[in-house]
């Protein structure tokens, strides 16, 4: 990247996507429209006489182009099994591009809405696909993909906040006892061994688009881990209504994958470990102009104490007994 650019995404201009994306043999109309998406750069493109693409440059520095290239083989081959999962394309036999200093990938553009996840419908359907992913999933492990563990999600962003002295002199302590607390917790939880299997591993609303059923989008985040990191975060609301939920995500799960019901045991874990690592992303990329106009709110002194009660919240929630699989 040049070194007059402040951050390597300020030489990401209008362009430079464009010309990335003629580069792939593609005939570009001029149409561009940035998409909502902070971790990479997402950008919808207009194609001479034929339906837009939606076109990713890769954040640079967080992915080797082998575990990027893992990714993408993973989600064609999700796709090949015909199931709903938005895939890179290929061309001239790869689905990795490099222009100016940029890695790239160029996606089908996929219409869709969020789902429903108040029926026994939806979350039936989204429960099938998603014991066909895991089916699939558990074929063969990843072997360049990060594993979803307490370490990387866990102890390293929440040393990074501390050695980077974001969190505030006067609840630095508070932060530091609690987390040591949590992450103990989470460890003995975490204990038990489940089996670890190729998964989606953000799989949260905002990544499936409905359109007579659901399409999973967006397996940046792609690794090994728990069956049940792609389960919890489609459930929401009081306990009574979790419980109904996962059992009607799970009534479709058990047609094409088996689950340990002691996973859902993990919930809690999981859920805290994600609160932790979102503290520290967002940490990590406080130098990428983006971060501080579209979360103000970060690293201020209400932010940190904000999530200090919410940890101690979560303190809590792990005590709880898991929820039932009764339905």
């Amino acid at each position: 990247m040049p070194e007059a650019h402040a951050h390597p995404y300020d030489a990401l201009t209008p362009d430079v996507i464009l010309d990335a994306v003629e580069s792939t043999g593609l005939r570009c109309d001029g149409r561009l429209l940035a998409l909502n998406s902070f971790e990479n750069r997402v950008y919808q493109v207009g194609i001479e006489e034929a339906a837009p693409v939606v076109v990713k440059f890769y954040r640079p520095e967080r992915w080797t182009s082998e575990q990027i290239l893992e990714e993408h083989a993973f989600a064609r081959e999700l796709a090949e099994a015909e199931i709903p999962v938005v895939a890179p394309l290929a061309d001239a036999g790869t689905t990795l591009h490099e222009h100016a200093g940029f890695r790239f990938a160029v996606y089908p553009k996929q219409r869709g809405r969020a789902p429903d996840l108040e029926t026994k419908e939806t979350l039936s359907w989204m429960g099938r696909f998603l014991g066909r992913i895991h089916a699939i999933g558990a074929l063969r492990p990843f072997s360049r993909r990060r594993t979803l563990d307490v370490a990387a999600f866990g102890d390293e962003p929440s040393a990074f906040v501390l050695e980077r002295r974001f969190i505030p002199a006067e609840l630095e302590e508070a932060y530091r006892t609690l987390i040591a607390q949590l992450l103990a917790k989470i460890r003995s939880s975490f204990d038990h061994g489940f089996p670890l299997l190729r998964l989606h591993g953000d799989c949260h609303p905002g990544n499936v688009l409905w359109d007579e059923g659901p399409n999973f989008v967006d397996l940046d985040d792609c690794c090994m881990g728990p069956a049940v990191q792609d389960l919890w975060m489609l459930l929401s609301g009081e306990r009574e209504e979790r419980e109904r939920q996962v059992g009607w995500l799970l009534d479709g799960y058990f047609e094409f994958a088996e689950l340990d019901p002691r996973e859902l045991a993990l919930i809690e874990p999981l859920r805290t470990l994600r609160m932790i690592h979102y503290a520290g992303w967002l940490a990590r990329r406080w130098d990428d102009p983006a971060f501080p106009a579209a979360f103000p709110w970060f690293n201020t002194q209400r932010y940190w104490q904000d999530h200090i009660l919410a940890l101690r919240e979560q303190a809590a929630a792990l005590d709880e007994p898991p929820l039932s699989l009764s339905r």
